[in-house]
This record gives structure tokens, C-alpha cells and sequence, in this order.
């Protein structure tokens, strides 16, 4: 067993890439206040906006590093579904992305709420939401990542939802908070260990 070395201007995750190869049974729909709202070709502001909003915690920022045109591709491809959570006030506090890209195959390329609604069972409502969208006609897989940057419940939240872990790696990137993609205050709980 050993330590490798991270960088100072690096970060390190273990990402855990989990599946379902069957369809959940069908229950009930938890109750809930917030709604999903389908963005149909979002513009790259737009869609950066609520990324960092719902990301920023959990120092996401591969949408933030793309240029516009790449990301713009992949909004804008009508086998990718991205949905806003919207709550009564209709302020946007979270997010859904699904790719279907790949046949039989339906990704959850990004699943959050805002930090403030942790613990409060928006999560199972918004995963049963994900879940009825992704289990399209002639899927037959439905996966997703998360990794220890993530909220510290993530990977038990999708273990519970009926995803089975089936890989994990190692992700090292540059600090987006050095690299002026997240302002150096995010994510708190992430020792910020250098500012070169």
C-alpha cells in the first residue's frame, strides 16, 4: 500500500461509476413542491449558470473549461435531455442531464440540488423523476458517476436508489479555483492547497 503525491495546484478523486441493468419497479411518485422543467437547446450562459450554481459546492467545472462551441454541441444534441429544478417561486435549484448518445444506453450525466436542500427528501423525488425520464423505450442501461468531491452521502443516496457500483478510478485536474474557473472561496471543505 502507498500515497501518491498530488500536486498543490491538483485535486484528486475516487470516482465510482455505478449502474442499472433493470428497470425499477414502479411505486409512487414522492410528493413534492419542486418541478422539473425540459430546457430545449439552452444557451451556453444559460446552462453554465445553473451548472455552477448546482456544482460549484462539489467543484464541478468540466462544463465551465469547454468552449462554447463543444459545449453548445452537446446541449443542443436532441438525444441529450437537460431539465431545470424549479422550485414554486420558479427560481432554478438544481438539475438533471440525460445522454442517450449511446444506444440502449441512457447516462446521468449530472444529477444536484442546491446544498440547502440536502436532507430534506428532494433527492428521492428528483431521482424518481430521473429515473421515469431515463427508462425510455429500448434502454437497457442507466448509469451514472459520482466521487468523493460529491456530497458525502451521494454514493449511499444511489446505492439505496438501486444502482449497483461496478468501477472505480482515479481522476486528478487542475484546481478550478487556481485556475479562475471557480472563484477560490468554493467549496470549503476542499483544502485549497496552493494559489500559483
Amino acid at each position: 500500500m502507498g500515497l501518491t503525491p498530488v500536486r498543490d495546484a491538483e485535486v484528486a478523486a475516487i470516482v465510482t461509476t455505478l449502474e442499472m441493468r433493470q428497470k425499477p419497479p414502479l411505486r409512487p411518485l414522492p410528493a413534492s413542491r419542486l418541478r422539473l422543467a425540459r430546457w430545449e437547446a439552452p444557451t451556453p450562459d444559460r446552462y453554465r449558470v445553473l451548472f455552477r450554481r448546482v456544482g460549484a459546492p462539489w467543484l464541478w467545472f468540466s462544463r465551465l473549461v469547454i468552449d462554447e462551441a463543444a459545449l453548445r454541441a452537446i446541449i443542443h444534441d436532441p438525444a441529450v435531455a437537460i431539465y431545470a429544478v424549479v422550485d414554486p417561486a420558479g427560481i432554478e435549484v438544481g438539475m438533471v442531464e440525460l445522454d442517450f448518445r449511446q444506444p440502449a444506453t441512457c447516462e446521468i450525466s449530472y444529477f444536484a440540488l442546491i446544498p440547502e436542500l440536502a436532507g430534506q427528501g428532494f433527492g428521492r423525488w428528483l431521482m424518481a423523476e430521473t429515473l421515469a425520464r431515463a427508462w425510455t423505450k429500448g434502454i437497457a442501461r442507466v448509469w451514472l458517476h459520482t466521487c468523493t468531491l460529491d456530497h458525502p452521502s451521494a454514493l449511499n443516496f444511489y446505492r439505496a436508489q438501486g444502482f449497483t457500483a461496478i468501477q472505480r478510478t482515479i481522476e486528478t485536474f487542475a484546481d478550478p479555483r487556481i485556475t479562475g474557473h471557480l472563484p477560490p472561496e468554493t467549496a470549503p471543505q476542499i483544502p485549497l492547497l496552493s494559489r500559483r
